[in-house]
């Protein structure tokens, strides 16, 4: 049985680098981001990244029990495509339309608010729902704000939450059960996320260096990236999709890899092609100490040749469930738009010796136009869990 082709076609994203995808990609391009910066927690500095732009738009009526910044974020990344929704929608019908998303913490840092007042005051605020926190929330809420009835289901897989969303929604576009998809994710930063990851002396007081031999851990960030995903023929075909699950450890991976590179070798095998086609690949390269060598060392292997790579996270900060939709919607635009360039590496140049050496792109480098053209994202999770995606134009 031939399943067919599914097209990403609109892209939305708020972030650290900007407020829309027209504020973003000039900001990639020269890698500045105005929303990274050190920030004070309940138990230390972190170095973050955080959305700056305003979020004005709130929830329509009737679903004012779902507002908090979480929701506010992924509002603002769905207003970007909501055009083409509505066209999709008028095409289609609200029932064939579904929403999938990834998400960590949802909006939890709500909770966090509501608990701070309730131990000054005595009780929560009356604007506290637990709907604002509730993790399963996010893609009912779109599909609820969007009035969109297919099926919507969220995704929490840590930091293959988003990732993970693309391989649902295709599955569902490929069966005949939708028309359309509407398909990312989206995070928010909390004292949860940050001074979790600090416990586990993970987070970096500086801004995150990936493959360097001076890396010393993340950026916890936050933002929320959405695509429309359907059959109808478009420029970007969501080519390949490649899932495994090591469980090596609760929290550090498998430091061979070998999970990461099975889900690099499905992708591969599912979009048809070999290694060699891939034009770039955006690398998951958290800056931690064994993420970095773990995921070296399989892309040496995977590309023995090379390929050109980069991590986007010195720029965005980790966003956890929505790291994966917004790195491949980084991928996406290399593709869906001749004038922008592959992501650069932001390092500070010191490669480590322990790790094998990769193509990291330093310079503008564009993906060579003429035949099909492949670009690679990959995301790894805590828990072991591993996912690549392969777009193609």
């Amino acid at each position: 049985m031939t399943l067919p082709p599914v097209y990403l076609h609109a892209l939305g994203m708020v972030n650290a680098l900007g407020g829309d995808v027209a504020a973003i990609v000039p900001a990639l391009a020269a890698a500045q981001s105005p929303g990274m910066g050190l920030t004070h927690t309940g138990i230390g500095d972190a170095f973050v990244g955080r959305v700056s732009t305003p979020l004005d738009i709130g929830p329509p009526d009737g679903l004012e029990r779902f507002d908090c910044r979480n929701n506010r974020m992924l509002l603002a990344a769905l207003g970007q495509i909501r055009p083409a929704i509505e066209a999709a929608r008028e095409r289609y019908g609200s029932q064939r339309i579904g929403v999938v998303l990834g998400t960590s913490t949802s909006g939890i840092d709500a909770a966090e608010v509501a608990f701070v007042h309730q131990a000054q005051a005595g009780q929560l605020p009356e604007s506290f729902n637990y709907r604002q926190m509730e993790i399963g929330t996010a893609a009912p809420f779109a599909a609820a704000a969007l009035d969109v009835q297919g099926p919507a289901f969220t995704i929490s897989t840590a930091c293959t939450s988003s990732a993970k969303a693309f391989v649902s929604a295709r599955r569902l576009l490929q069966l005949g059960l939708c028309d359309a998809m509407i398909v990312g994710g989206v995070d928010t930063l909390c004292e949860l996320t940050v001074q979790g990851f600090a416990s586990l002396e993970s987070t970096s007081v500086t801004r995150t260096n990936p493959m360097s031999r001076n890396r010393n851990g993340i950026n916890v960030g936050e933002g929320a990236a959405v695509f429309l995903m359907t059959r109808d023929e478009g420029e970007v075909r969501l080519a390949g999709a490649g899932e495994s699950s090591d469980a090596h450890h609760v929290s550090a991976p498998d430091p061979r890899g070998v999970g990461g590179e099975l889900a690099l070798r499905a992708a591969l095998k599912d979009a048809g092609i070999e290694a060699s086609a891939i034009a770039y690949v955006n690398l998951h390269a958290t800056a931690t100490r064994k993420n970095d060598e773990m995921e070296a060392h399989l892309m040496s292997r995977v590309f023995a040749h090379g390929v050109p790579a980069s991590g986007t996270k010195p720029l965005t900060g980790h966003q956890l469930g929505a790291a994966g939709a917004t790195e491949l919607g980084f991928a996406w635009l290399t593709l869906a738009r001749d004038d922008i360039a592959m992501p650069r590496h932001r390092w500070d140049g010191e490669a480590d010796p322990a790790l094998p050496t990769l193509d990291l792109v330093q310079e503008e480098r564009h993906v060579p136009r003429g035949g099909t053209q492949h670009v690679m994202s990959n995301s790894f999770a805590f828990g072991g869990s591993n996912v690549s995606l392969i777009l193609a134009r």
